[in-house]
C-alpha cells in the first residue's frame, strides 16, 4: 500500500517488511492456538489423574489402618444370665 502511494524502492522494501511481519504474526498466533489446545488437553489429563491418585491414596490409608481386634468369645460353658 505504501509503495503504491510513494512509488519508491524504499517504500516497496518497507511494504514487503510489513507483509512479512503480518505473515509471521499470523504464524505465531496459529501456533499459540495449538499450544493452548495442548495445554487444555494436559489440564484435563491432570485433573483425571489427580482424582485417580486421590482415590489410590484413600484406599492406601484404609489399608494402613490397624485392623480391629476380633471379638473373642469366652472359652467354655457360660450359664445363661437371668
Amino acid at each position: 500500500m505504501l509503495s503504491s502511494v510513494l512509488r519508491g524502492d524504499g517504500a516497496v522494501q518497507v511494504n514487503i517488511a510489513i507483509m512479512r511481519a503480518f505473515v509471521r504474526l499470523r504464524e505465531i498466533l496459529a501456533s499459540h492456538k495449538d499450544l493452548a489446545g495442548k495445554m487444555a488437553d494436559l489440564e484435563q489429563k491432570q485433573r483425571r489423574h489427580g482424582k485417580q491418585i486421590t482415590e489410590i491414596f484413600a484406599y492406601l490409608e484404609k489399608l494402613l489402618e490397624p485392623p480391629k481386634p476380633p471379638i473373642k468369645k469366652p472359652i467354655g460353658f457360660q450359664a445363661p444370665k437371668k
